[in-house]
């Protein structure tokens, strides 16, 4: 890690010495949220696009050409700098499989730019488009968003640059399958219109900071869209930055969701009436070499029910790479606890 990924870590952390005023794209508090009256309404939604319109982007793929003499432009969509040094956000559905990235901002400015990382289960990349002294916007705490919240969604729908549009918040805490059909948790589900080139670009609150990511929509549905909410995006940049991946666990395994008899589960008083059934395992893999075997069903881990396969990819999510997990699992009608030290896989399932 360089010492430019150290200090950009810092920023999007929130590290207030090492961001300084100069340059970052947020709304002060000042008047800016006084919902009281129409024109307070539209105040506070043109200081938002004037604030951190600045620092959104047209992100556009291609690939070379056979005749490597020039590039195929094969996609667009939208991104977010978040350091003055030109580090964006966006979906990693955007860039993906994709050898040329530029960049266009506000000013019609066009930039080179370098895929840094992806992170397909979460939707997110980062690139780093060449220059600095850039504008650019802060992630915000999305924990903090509740229903009927002002949101205001900046991008480039269609190939409409630096388009505004508003809504609410319809709900949190939604649940959305990536391209890999990992479950994203915790997704925002908000009105505010969104099209085609919207994807990558920021979702924002009334303050200018940038609380989720646009990554989808129902086609035929009107006022549905959904954001990565700012928290996960922080986690994921930060990984990135540190191991240019999200280092994520693995214990080798697939399993699918498997119902337990009631008779079972009152006799061993279990918490839940659902478990994850080992169905394939890599023998030379962490659950392998910690004896367990096709057929178990993982109850727990870490003392946490599992119930579904989703239960145990946030859990994995949540412990530390060589950490010992321990798992409850059913074999048979006896109840074990197997020990398994956690690995690594940027790629893997289970």
């Amino acid at each position: 890690m360089t010492r430019s990924d150290s200090e950009a870590i810092r920023f999007i952390q929130g590290d207030a010495e090492a961001q300084g005023p100069e340059g970052r794209c947020e709304v002060g508090p000042s008047g800016r949220t006084d919902t009281e009256l129409l024109d307070a309404y539209s105040r506070a939604v043109t200081a938002v696009a004037e604030a951190v319109g600045p620092a959104v982007v047209s992100v556009h793929v291609g690939r070379e050409t056979p005749d490597g003499n020039g590039v195929e432009p094969i996609g667009a969509g939208s991104g977010v700098l978040l350091t003055p040094d030109g580090y964006v956000l966006t979906n990693h559905h955007v860039v993906r499989e994709k050898n040329r990235v530029w960049l266009t901002l506000m000013d019609g400015t066009q930039l080179g730019a370098v895929s840094v990382g992806s992170d397909p289960p979460n939707d997110l990349a980062v690139v780093r488009a060449d220059g600095s002294g850039f504008p650019y916007a802060s992630l915000g705490d999305s924990s903090t968003l509740k229903a009927g919240q002002l949101v205001i969604a900046i991008g480039n729908p269609l190939g409409f640059q630096s388009s505004v549009s508003t809504g609410v918040v319809s709900a949190t805490g939604r649940g959305m399958r990536s391209l890999d059909h990992r479950l994203i948790e915790n997704v925002i589900q908000h009105t505010a219109p969104l099209n085609p080139g919207n994807s990558g670009g920021p979702l924002v609150d009334s303050r200018g900071r940038v609380v989720g990511i646009n990554t989808a929509i129902i086609p035929a549905a009107q006022g549905i869209g959904f954001a990565v909410p700012s928290n996960t995006a922080r986690h994921v940049v930060s990984q990135i930055l540190s191991h240019g991946r999200v280092r994520r666990g693995y214990l080798g395994f697939s399993g699918r969701q498997r119902r337990l008899a009631r008779r079972l589960v009152r006799f061993l008083d279990l918490a839940r009436e659902s478990g994850v059934e080992v169905m394939t395992l890599d023998p030379d893999g962490p659950a392998g070499r910690a004896g367990i075997v096709p057929g178990d069903i993982v109850l727990e881990m870490n003392g946490t029910p599992v119930e579904s396969v989703d239960d145990l990819h946030r859990l994995l999510s949540e412990v530390a790479v060589r950490e010992i997990a321990r798992i409850t699992l059913l074999r048979g009608a006896e109840r074990q606890v197997v020990e398994v030290p956690v690995a690594e896989s940027a790629s893997r399932a289970g």
